[in-house]
Parts: C-alpha cells; structure tokens; sequence
C-alpha cells in the first residue's frame, strides 16, 4: 500500500495572510497524523512565504511519523536542514515568483552541485529525494548521481483535460518513470496537484511508494476537519 505524506505549507499560508498565530502548521500536522498521516512534509521556501523557521524547528520535536523537508539546493537551505535533520529532503526547483513549484529539477544541467548536496546529506544520515518531472532521462541522471529516490511532478497529470487522451498520455508517462526508477533501485514518491478526484488513478501504479499531497487536503480539512480530510485521502492512495 502507498504511504500518504501530507503538506501543511497551506495551513501556514492562511496564518500568514494576517501575519497572525493562527492556524498553526504544527497543530495541523498533529492532526494530519491522528487522521492517519504516514507523513508531514513541509517546503520551507527561501522567501518564507508560508512555512517559517519556527514551524520546522518545532515541527521537528513533534511529528511522531516522517518529516520530509522540501527545499531549494542552495547553500543556505543545506545549513539549515543539516542542523534540522529531517528524516529525508527532497530537493525542488524554486522561484521567487511562483504561486507553487512549477516543474522537476533538471538533474542532468546540474548533477555535479546535486551530487555534492547528496553526498553531504547522506554523510549526516539524512535520506534524499529529487523533485524530477516524469523523464527517463531525469530518472536515469538521478540514479547517476546516487540519490535515495525521486518524487515524480504529477502536474501535468493533473491539469489535462480528462476529456482527451491528455491525462491518460500523462499517466503513462508517470507510469514508465516509476517502473524505471523502482528497477534502478530507487524509491518512489509522486506528488503536485493530485486531489480526491485524480488521486485514485495515480495510485493504481503500484510502483508508487508515497504520495506527498497538501493543498487539496487542507482545502478539504476546511469544511470537514483534518483528520476526516486526511483519512479520505489516505483510503484514495489505497
């Protein structure tokens, strides 16, 4: 069965529009596990839009499941998650201007900063992830460069028009990334705009090891409560 690991970014976006105390991301993730969360994961951004250090630090002490630290590879995020020490990272594209990450890593245009990033992560005990749009040749760079496992961008998946042959394109392709990857030897996660409607179809891949949902899951959480919204979810990447 797949794992589900839930993002609170949003729960701290909300707090952060009134720059208040509330909601708080750490209740949220409390209840995210109680719901049946086999994860949180959280995307401390280099602008500090939403999830903040404090989150993290406390966030560290409290999750009892996975804490998975989404992050830019960038020198200042590498100090912060080596003091943190998350269970695992997972490395992502980032830009300031973004509304939401837009895309996988272009492992092959940079493998030799990932590589070092890698290696010093797995020297200090900390799994790592690459955030890869569903490529063959992403997946084969990443295995190059020795990381854990990868995450899969199931963007695209997500947007297509399900009355076209788009979305089933698209889930091949996510299809073929995940067998070649699991072959290799690597772990498999997926994860970026699946919801109570496209979840299900991506969960049929059996290749696919965890999911890392957020948005959709808080959304939900606002009018049936977290741990109902989480337990939904979690029946739907059964």
């Amino acid at each position: 069965m797949a794992r589900l690991s839930v993002n609170v970014d949003h729960v701290a976006t909300i707090r952060q529009a009134r720059a208040a105390k509330e909601p708080d991301p750490v209740t949220a993730a409390s209840l995210a596990e109680l719901g049946g969360a086999d994860g949180i994961t959280i995307h401390l951004r280099e602008d500090r839009r939403h999830i903040q250090d404090r989150d993290a630090i406390i966030l560290r002490k409290t999750v009892k499941t996975k804490l998975n630290l989404e992050m830019a590879a960038t020198q200042e995020m590498l100090k912060i998650a080596l003091e943190l020490k998350p269970d695992m990272v997972t490395l992502v594209p980032e830009k300031r201007q973004e509304l939401t990450t837009e895309g996988g890593l272009d492992v092959r245009a940079h493998k030799d900063p990932l590589k070092k990033i890698i290696a010093t992560f797995k020297d200090a005990g900390i799994r790592v992830n690459l955030f890869i749009d569903p490529e063959p040749e992403q997946v084969k760079a990443s295995h190059r460069i020795d990381t854990n496992g990868i995450e899969i961008h199931t963007g695209k998946y997500c947007e297509a028009n399900d009355r076209n042959t788009d979305r089933d394109k698209e889930l091949e392709r996510i299809y073929n990334t995940a067998l070649l990857a699991s072959k290799l030897g690597m772990a498999v996660h997926a994860g970026h705009g699946l919801d109570y409607y496209n979840a299900k179809k991506a969960a049929e891949i059996k290749e696919i090891e965890e999911f890392a949902i957020g948005f959709s899951i808080i959304a939900r959480s606002v009018f049936a409560g977290m741990e109902r919204a989480v337990r939904e979810m979690k029946e739907l990447v059964r």
